[in-house]
């Protein structure tokens, strides 16, 4: 019992520790601006409490929730819930699932972004709506999207049938699916902040010689670094933690096809709450993990941008003199 307010403890301090460094932050370092706010202090007090409330009843409390739960029969039962083989194998599927989805959209996510916000071409319009699909289409449509293509009975099952290839109910067609809906992530992260960038680095790079690689990891990249941090983790809390399309082409296989989210659920269908709660613990450090890291990066691309505004501007070089 104690380990687990010990846990609990932790997990509150982290939040809180966060939040504050991220407040303290701007506190410092963003420019006093005079208040146009005219409501009265009472009503601002008052949206500020709601706000507090809301987080703390649907955010905290659940994040806390699955903790105590996780831990209620102590740590030898927690232990064993996440050593168990069935667990394990999740464990396992789903990090080798994010370790190949992840790379595919920051391959991904990278090219669409320059194509969209560096150039003009035709059908730039129909990248930029296909980017947002997954959005807009849900999970479970995903995969029963590609159990109509790869499926026994869909459009390629007989062919991959007559060569002995699997991907319905088999780890590629999981990574399909993760990939089908994380893919926005890193491209939705960078296009605004390579459109707000503009081209003018580049171009000035190009005029100076540069290939279009040296211009892409010597201008290009360091410039977008933090927004590619920022998507990466992003696309890779929601990869380990997809539920709806992973759950229809899977089949739910125990020790072979299922993931964390799914293993979860079948261990709550089981009547098995607290090896259930185990298991979700890990999304949930996932979770504060994905926190801390995003709070990093902004913390990061903030401090580099207010150095960058600081600096003064450079002189212009004297020719004539240098001539002399």
């Amino acid at each position: 019992m104690p380990t687990m307010y010990l846990v609990l403890i932790a997990i509150v301090v982290v939040v809180l520790g966060t939040v504050l460094a991220r407040y303290q932050y701007v506190a410092r370092h963003v420019p006093e601006v005079q208040s146009t706010v005219t409501e009265p202090r009472w009503v601002r007090w008052t949206l500020t409490g709601i706000a507090l409330t809301f987080m703390l009843l649907f955010l905290l409390l659940p994040l806390v929730a699955v903790f105590v739960e996780a831990l209620r029969k102590g740590w030898d039962t927690y232990v064993a819930a996440l050593t168990e083989p069935d667990a394990w194998s999740a464990i396992k599927l789903t990090l080798i699932t994010a370790l190949i989805a992840v790379p595919l959209n920051l391959v991904f996510g990278v090219a669409a972004a320059w194509a969209i916000a560096k150039f003009e071409f035709k059908g730039k319009a129909l990248l930029t709506s296909l980017v947002d699909l997954p959005f807009s289409v849900s999970p479970v449509v995903a995969g029963l999207t590609y159990v109509l293509l790869f499926g026994a009975n869909g459009w390629f099952g007989s062919w991959l049938e007559a060569h002995n290839l699997k991907v319905i109910f088999a780890v590629p067609g999981i990574v399909l699916a993760t990939v089908f809906v994380t893919f926005p992530f890193i491209a939705r992260e960078l296009i605004p902040l390579m459109q707000a960038q503009g081209n003018d680095e580049e171009q000035a790079a190009i005029v100076l010689g540069a290939s279009g690689w040296q211009t892409f990891w010597r201008v290009t990249l360091p410039n977008i670094k933090w927004g590619l941090l920022y998507g990466v983790i992003l696309c890779n809390a929601r990869a380990m933690g997809e539920f709806g399309a992973v759950s229809v082409v899977s089949g739910s296989i125990r020790g072979q096809t299922n993931t964390i989210p799914l293993h979860v659920e079948i261990l709550y269908a089981d009547f098995q709450s607290s090896a259930a709660f185990a298991v979700a613990s890990l999304l949930a450090l996932l979770a504060l993990v994905t926190l801390v890291l995003k709070s990093i990066a902004e913390w990061r691309a903030e401090k580099e941008h207010k150095e960058a505004a600081s600096l003064p501007p450079e002189r212009p070089r004297d020719d004539s003199a240098a001539t002399a």
